[in-house]
């Protein structure tokens, strides 16, 4: 079993401790210095007052960055497939009218 290990992070000037396995700190420290930037930006643009209020605007944005993200990789993923079938179809009809390359 990993072991677990204290990590202080801060955010928007507070600290907090959080366990996590000690070969994960590294993307905990990252994702806390990303969540303390994006509330920073929340709270900079003095549209959003309060912490919780700042914390539930920065989700969303985190949130709509990951959807957008998701759906990008998505037409990747389609496109490449298109493209792999594609080239499936185009070795089928090379080999169908070649039969000498056949063994």
């Amino acid at each position: 079993m990993e072991k677990s290990v204290a990590v202080a992070v801060e955010i928007l000037g507070k600290e907090y401790r959080i366990a996590c396995a000690e070969n994960e700190k590294d993307a905990l420290l990252a994702s806390a210095e990303y969540l303390d930037e994006k509330m920073r930006d929340v709270k900079g643009n003095g549209k959003v007052v309060g912490s919780e209020r700042v914390a539930v605007m920065a989700a969303l944005n985190i949130s709509h960055e990951l959807l957008q993200q998701k759906f990008l990789e998505h037409e990747r993923n389609k496109l490449l497939k298109n493209r792999v079938e594609g080239l499936q179809d185009r070795i089928e009809l090379a080999l169908d009218d070649s039969p000498s390359l056949l063994v």
